[in-house]
């Protein structure tokens, strides 16, 4: 009886189930039972989570997460509805928070599929022991590959992080700190060796990436006023990564 009541409440649940904030006591309310049933029949969050086993169809994700984009895009992280994002990827909230228990989730899955960092790691990884002339390129290109057809993207992502919006830090700062800190440790081993000038790596990595992530984000506007429709975007980033690295060099 108190497992399907449970059931039968599955969204309401689940929205609060998820939220670490949220109370046991709130929780127990929605379900419609007491605080003492709840711990009598689940013991604790991941028990009750467990217990409503929604297994949302396969193609569930991405429906998720395109719509998420879509929202973020236009209302913010902190602006976007999550009672809109299910309705949009056409699935229940319960469904929804079975796959992504909140916003932090979502925008951590957001910049894993979409960012280039994988991109950039992996290059760093496969020529840890090159020169400078050789690695900085290569990780512009890659990064470039990946990042410019979805700049619109992650110009929202970018946003999000520089604004400092909790859900955005805590759904991404593990990953941006994990990727920052592979291209720093490359730099500042470069610049043990005397392949690079001295200075702070973090410093290094924004002389580097700056000129590049600010093409990316003005070169639509470029082309709409006709001021870059003979550069193309490959030749730019070169001719761009290359006078970065004469500045490091």
């Amino acid at each position: 009886m108190v497992r399907a009541r449970v059931s039968s409440s599955a969204d309401a649940i689940l929205s609060l189930a998820a939220d670490p904030q949220a109370s046991i006591d709130a929780v127990s309310e929605a379900a419609g039972i007491s605080r003492a049933t709840f711990y009598r029949h689940f013991r604790s969050r991941s028990a009750l989570l467990a217990a409503l086993d929604i297994q949302p169809d396969p193609d569930a994700r991405a429906r998720i997460l395109a719509a998420a984009a879509e929202l973020i895009g236009r209302d913010g992280l902190r602006g976007m509805s999550m009672d809109e994002l299910a309705t949009r990827a056409e699935m229940s909230r319960a469904s929804v928070y079975r796959l992504f228990p909140g916003k932090a989730a979502i925008f951590g899955a957001l910049l894993e599929e979409h960012s280039p960092l994988d991109e950039i790691e992996r290059v760093l990884t496969e020529m840890a022991d090159r020169p400078p002339a050789e690695v900085l390129p290569a990780v512009a290109r890659a990064a470039v590959v990946v990042a410019g057809p979805r700049i619109g993207l992650l110009r929202s992502i970018f946003f999000e992080i520089t604004s400092q919006s909790p859900d955005a830090l805590d759904g991404g700062e593990p990953r941006i700190r994990q990727a920052l800190g592979a291209v720093g440790g490359y730099l500042a081993r470069q610049m043990a060796a005397g392949r690079l000038r001295r200075m702070h790596p973090m410093l290094a990595a924004q002389v580097f990436m700056s000129p590049m992530i600010f093409h990316l984000i003005t070169r639509a506007e470029l082309d709409r006023l006709g001021l870059a429709r003979d550069v193309p975007l490959d030749a730019a980033i070169d001719q761009l990564s290359n006078a970065a690295l004469r500045a490091l060099t």
